[in-house]
């Protein structure tokens, strides 16, 4: 009898220390950082391991998002989660700058796939790889165009972001496999802190 409770004892501090949070989730949680402006560098295992941790947390009923860009994170992305393409693995719902992957590789340095904090360099477009929900398979999706900057703040560019955004009609764009989703969403995917779309 003491042997089994001290065994459930010991499967009870085990299964207990697994599902204990990472220092870097419970760092966001207690100075109140939402995760769509994460500590760590995009692109790197540990940024991608805390999406993917801060996710699992969300879907069991133990984080409430602070802003619907981060709701959204958590309930349309698969953010911090990995699959194949062309038996190469890579990061899905993470979009990148294909030049930046290709000299990353030239120079012989040890990279992960993508980088969420990228600017448009050379021909401007970006990739994403995503899961297809109908078939589950990994898909490519490049997306942009060679504009010369983002929009700013000023009035002006508000106008132009608001017409985009009807133009387009970015609210009406859920499907992660399309171009038109994840350009409506170019600008906050590749840094910028802004309202609206693009």
């Amino acid at each position: 009898m003491a042997n089994d409770a001290s065994k459930y004892l010991r499967n009870y501090i085990a299964e207990s220390l697994r599902d204990a949070p990472s220092d870097a989730y419970m760092y966001h949680v207690s100075n109140n950082i939402s995760f769509d402006k994460p500590v760590y560098r995009p692109g790197s295992d540990s940024y991608f391991a805390l999406m993917k941790e801060a996710r699992k947390r969300y879907r069991h009923g133990d984080y409430v998002p602070k802003t619907n860009d981060e709701k959204e994170l958590f309930e349309n992305s698969d953010l911090g989660e990995f699959g194949n393409y062309n038996g190469q693995r890579v990061p899905l719902d993470f979009p990148h700058i294909p030049e930046e992957l290709e000299e990353a590789k030239y120079k012989g340095r040890d990279v992960t796939l993508g980088k969420k904090g990228a600017s448009r360099i050379g021909g401007g477009r970006a990739r994403v790889y995503v899961r297809d929900p109908d078939t589950g398979k990994v898909k490519k999706v490049e997306f942009g165009s060679p504009m010369a900057d983002a929009m700013g703040d000023s009035d002006s560019d508000k106008k132009r972001r608001k017409n985009y955004g009807i133009r387009h009609k970015c609210a009406d764009k859920k499907d992660k496999t399309k171009p038109g989703y994840w350009s409506c969403r170019a600008t906050k995917l590749f840094g910028r802190n802004i309202p609206g779309w693009w």
